[in-house]
């Protein structure tokens, strides 16, 4: 079984407050980039599981990839048997694009379908959200109203289909941790879902994403790529999630250049 594990970029990202769990609560919008993905084959083995890997080198033990923890939990929670596991690596990493929760969760709905289960789409963004705060996001895969920890999702619509996505990442990437540790939660005066329902033409400088500003002091090469975009006429750039990687949305084909080292992918919504 082959799927597409396509990314996601994120329309605003609010961190409201930090949880007694150590979570934050947050509020941010995620939109499916269906054209650009990992290509995740999964099937059904004798004797144990196998993961292999090709494109993009991702610098961990096997059992350590998101995919086979997603594997393991399928096999805790409902006993399910062996597969071997080839990921095609194509969506850069430490980017904010979620590609190894989208890759995780295709593993889910994979051996869903292999071994019958039948599962429900609330028990599989159930279950998605056992594995990270952004994966439950990929069981539906359409613009989602993201709280809590992301896992609490509500549809919405945006008028962005016939737009061009550009995304860029520099030869640099962000943690997690490096960019909840600098961030300062507040709850906005205004709320995202208000603000995105302005036309796209306002929403820079009022769309924004809270890990920008102190992602941006140490990072100068991320700052630089959002000008970059801005430069280029995007009607809205930001950085996605916690980084690295920078997105513009344009009217029209944009003209991008940026360093060799650097990531530059453009495309059509």
């Amino acid at each position: 079984m082959i799927l597409h594990a396509n990314c996601k970029i994120n329309l605003g990202l609010d961190i409201l407050r930090r949880r007694e769990d150590g979570f934050h609560d947050l509020e941010t919008v995620m939109i499916p980039v269906s054209g650009l993905y990992d290509v995740v084959e999964v099937e059904r083995v004798e004797g144990t599981s196998i993961f292999e890997q090709r494109g993009l080198v991702v610098d961990c033990d096997a059992e350590q990839n998101l995919c086979m923890k997603a594997l393991r939990l399928m096999q805790r929670l409902y006993g399910v048997g062996e597969v071997r596991i080839t990921l095609d690596k194509r969506v850069p990493f430490g980017a904010g694009l979620g590609g190894g929760s989208s890759d995780a969760t295709s593993v889910i709905l994979a051996v869903n379908e292999l071994f019958e289960l039948g599962l429900s789409e609330d028990r599989l963004v159930e279950i998605a959200a056992m594995i990270g705060s952004d994966t439950a996001f990929f069981v539906r895969n359409t613009p989602q109203l993201c709280t809590g920890r992301g896992e609490k999702m509500t549809p919405i619509e945006l008028p962005l289909q016939g737009k061009y996505l550009a995304i860029a990442k520099p030869n640099e990437g962000v943690s997690t941790k490096e960019a909840y540790v600098g961030v300062k939660p507040a709850v906005p005066q205004v709320r995202l879902s208000e603000l995105l329902q302005r036309p796209i033409e306002e929403w820079q400088g009022a769309v924004k994403n809270d890990f920008e500003n102190h992602i941006f002091v140490a990072h100068p090469a991320i700052a630089e790529l959002k000008k970059t975009m801005l430069n280029a006429g995007a009607v809205y750039a930001s950085m996605s999630g916690s980084g690295s990687a920078v997105f513009g949305l344009f009217e029209s084909a944009p003209q991008i250049e940026i360093a060799d080292s650097n990531y530059l992918k453009i495309m059509r919504l």
